[in-house]
């Protein structure tokens, strides 16, 4: 049976990485749209409210100057979420997303712990299901820098022209979004309450260790197009994140030293710590290839005979970046996660592609969905 999915805060950090995974499953999940409007609209609340299975709430303030005001804003929308279940007669079931700092002396933590305790006396006054997920640090693509988390700012800072800087070198908690959102997904599916989930963390690292390894994939990939070693399914899964942060409009296509002598020509296409596939294409003039995106794959495309154009576009935005590149000069584009894309031939001869990606094709795991630009 499908379940008809609300999230409150969908275009925030987690709630749009949410969003956009529930959407890959369109014989399980319905999405119900939310607005942030919708808390100052008691009518569209509502109307949210009584269309949904199942309501994952993540709206929340978490950075304010005034730490009252990050308290009341998050005590306000869960009574205003509650008030609109009451109204409703909702017997939907409710996940909330609280932090480990519900423990700490600060009112951000007072205010998860004080919204968590809220619903789940409305869950048990009025039959309805809720689970409360107390959730470590995350970290992931599109994260604000200076908001979301340390590895955000970071990954800005390294890729924009200046020094992160280290303020406590403790040992973090920390969970990939794309992990956190599979552990928001099984307890969708699971429909058990749980007033107190606590959300397991899947590393734990010094804020130097982290740096240092974002600091290398910076010189070796950033700044030379090397893939490093990824020796872990957190380094995989960082390395992902640093790859979002580029500003891809200006940083591609790149283009290949080459090495002429009276031969001919000697390309190096990629240097890399790590294994994968590497194929090739021909392409008849005016065809489109691709029009798909990964959630987790690294791929490179690099054009080494005839003309073509490379399109990108993060699928939940309408800006389409557009790159020609042309095998007289060549050169390269790398497909971040969560960008579909594509290439065409805009030349009058064949074109010739190479294409790398850093695992082996599977088509029962495939990480493949198709999209067009």
């Amino acid at each position: 049976m499908m379940k008809k999915i609300g999230i409150t805060g969908q275009n925030g950090f987690v709630g749009s990485h949410l969003y956009n995974t529930l959407g890959l499953y369109p014989d399980k999940f319905e999405r119900i749209n939310f607005e942030r409007e919708f808390f100052d609209n008691q009518e569209k609340l509502d109307e949210f409210v009584a269309q949904c299975d199942v309501i994952i709430h993540l709206a929340a303030m978490n950075r304010h100057p005034d730490p009252e005001v990050i308290y009341n804003n998050n005590i306000d929308l869960v009574k205003k979420l509650i008030g609109s279940l009451e109204k409703t007669n909702s017997k939907s079931h409710i996940l909330f997303s609280s932090s480990s700092q519900e423990e700490k002396d600060n009112l951000y933590g007072k205010s998860k712990k004080e919204g968590r305790e809220l619903l789940a006396n409305w869950a048990e006054t009025s039959g309805g299901k809720f689970t409360g997920m107390v959730i470590p640090n995350v970290f992931g693509p599109f994260g604000k820098p200076n908001y979301n988390s340390f590895i955000a700012t970071f990954c800005y800072k390294l890729t924009h022209g200046q020094t992160p800087g280290i303020d406590n070198d403790g040992e973090v908690k920390l969970i990939y979004v794309g992990e956190l959102v599979q552990e928001i997904i099984s307890q969708i599916e699971s429909e058990e309450s749980n007033i107190l989930y606590e959300v397991s963390s899947t590393s734990v690292n010094k804020v130097s260790e982290v740096l240092l390894k974002l600091e290398n994939y910076k010189n070796l990939y950033f700044d030379n197009g090397e893939i490093p070693v990824l020796a872990s399914r957190f380094d995989l899964n960082l390395f992902n994140t640093f790859r979002c942060y580029f500003d891809i409009k200006n940083h591609y296509p790149v283009k290949f030293p080459q090495h002429i002598d009276p031969r001919g020509a000697f390309v190096e296409i990629i240097r890399l710590g790590i294994g994968g596939q590497c194929s090739f294409s021909t392409t008849v003039p005016g065809i489109t290839r691709g029009n798909h995106f990964h959630t987790r794959k690294i791929e490179r495309f690099s054009v080494i005979k005839g003309k073509a154009l490379i399109q990108l576009r993060k699928i939940d935005t309408g800006e389409v970046f557009d790159y020609y590149l042309d095998g007289n000069e060549p050169a390269y584009v790398d497909m971040p996660i969560w960008y579909t894309h594509n290439i065409k031939n805009i030349g009058e001869e064949e074109l010739y592609t190479i294409f790398w990606i850093n695992e082996p094709f599977n088509s029962e795991d495939a990480d493949t969905y198709f999209l067009d630009v």
